[in-house]
């Protein structure tokens, strides 16, 4: 059996700066809501390792092909985007 790692401190801050990322019209995209994933700012499955899997990856579908800022310091009040929740 694999060791969890302890449910503190999380979530855990992947960058301090929002990503600038290119999505295209009706992908869906999975993105990193732990912090803990190789692939910021999308999920890599690494929240299974917190005990009690208390994380998912946030599913997100875009109706265009556009650029977007997504939040890598996982503290934005609107997810996945970015608010400037870093600058605090």
């Amino acid at each position: 059996m694999e060791d969890k790692l302890p449910n503190e401190g999380f979530p855990k801050v992947a960058q301090s700066t929002p990503a600038c990322v290119q999505v295209e019209e009706g992908k869906t995209y999975a993105w990193c809501t732990c912090g803990l994933s190789e692939k910021q700012p999308f999920c890599d499955g690494k929240h299974k390792q917190i005990e009690g899997m208390p994380y998912a990856s946030l599913k997100v579908t875009f109706e265009k092909t556009q650029e977007v800022w997504l939040c890598q310091c996982k503290k934005t009040k609107n997810p996945p985007y970015c608010d400037g929740s870093h600058n605090q």
